[in-house]
């Protein structure tokens, strides 16, 4: 088996376990809360649709959310009671209104902040009850399905944002050109001399990605709502079962990559080390395969595409393309052309 061929059956082998690959999660805590919405909230319409779908997707049936109309007699009744219960002042009290064990959060920037730490912290924790609200007692010893967080019509994946995903499967598809042919220039030991061009934008390049990547780590360790640009959803794929990696972020994971990657290009052109020229383009063919495995979760299995992840997948690749241009060699002339070519 050739170097190529190798190479791309490690591609399939890598995309494969990485489809099927769920991210392992003890199942015996289970973080509880009640949420106080209106149907006519366009506040309340946000934390439905947007924010706890993805973390109900992430958690499953470790995260129980109440939902609670307040525009009913009995629902409204609750809201007021929770409102005294909590010691709620008044300039903190409307809906989208959720309670977290001790804890209250309102509206449609809070919620979303501050809810993913709580439930991940609470799950390390052991767990929660529900929160001490008099009269809730009737319908969370009844809570089953229909009480969780409404859900959608079930569609397919690429038609929940057809417009981001089929831009996403345009840089798919560059993607899966460019590292074919790169693998194909590939040469064991892979210490061949790169073009000056290449030599140049390696670090450039490396640098934009630590950019990228720092960017993207920010907000998935701060739990911050990413500026999305004008097509894609961001936080929707940050907040899906992917955006971790054995608990890491995957930005975290980003920025470590291309600080190695920028480490072993200033150690090659310093040292002139074999073996960091090596580990240069072992890590960036790394770093592409795994780039080439989210962006393909984007469209395909998450249903929604982030634009800063698409940059970052778009410079792995150009860094692939650069660590493995061949030098193009001028031609010879006279008699040495001559001579050059009868041998």
């Amino acid at each position: 088996m050739t170097l190529q061929r190798l190479c791309l059956t490690l591609i399939g082998l890598a995309l494969l376990f990485g489809i099927l690959l769920v991210p392992v999660r003890a199942q015996d805590a289970i973080a509880h809360a009640v949420l106080f919405y209106s149907p006519t909230c366009p506040h309340c319409h946000v934390v439905l649709t947007e924010v706890l779908p993805p973390l109900q997707t992430r958690y499953a049936d470790r995260l129980q959310i109440l939902t609670i109309d307040v525009s009913t007699p009995d629902g409204l009744a609750l809201y007021e009671t929770a409102m005294k219960v909590f010691q709620v002042p008044a300039h903190r009290q409307g809906v989208p209104a959720l309670f977290f064990g001790q804890t209250h959060l309102v509206g449609s920037l809070e919620i979303p902040r501050y809810l993913p730490t709580l439930v991940e912290d609470t799950l390390a924790a052991g767990g929660n009850g529900w929160p001490a609200i008099p009269g809730l007692e009737a319908l969370t010893a009844s809570f089953d399905d229909h009480a969780t967080v409404p859900t959608q019509p079930a569609t397919a994946p690429f038609s929940r944002d057809p417009l981001a995903n089929t831009v996403a499967l345009f840089v798919l598809t560059g993607m899966v050109i460019v590292t074919f042919i790169a693998i194909r220039r590939l040469r064991w030991p892979f210490d061949q001399t790169l073009p000056v061009t290449s030599v140049r934008f390696i670090p450039i390049l490396a640098v934009v990605g630590l950019v990228l990547a720092g960017y993207l780590a920010f907000i998935e360790t701060r739990q911050q709502s990413a500026v999305c640009g004008p097509i894609g959803d961001c936080n929707l794929v940050h907040q899906s079962p992917y955006a971790r990696i054995v608990g890491i972020p995957v930005g975290v994971l980003g920025v470590i990559g291309y600080l190695a990657i920028l480490g072993a290009w200033i150690i090659d052109r310093v040292g002139s080390i074999r073996l960091a020229r090596q580990t240069l383009v072992i890590m960036v063919v790394g770093g592409t395969f795994f780039s080439l495995y989210l962006t393909f979760l984007e469209p395909f299995v998450i249903g929604a595409t982030c634009l800063w992840c698409l940059l970052s997948a778009i410079t792995m690749t150009a860094l692939l393309w650069m660590v493995t241009a061949p030098v193009v060699q001028p031609p010879l002339r006279g008699r040495r052309s001559l001579a050059a070519s009868r041998r």
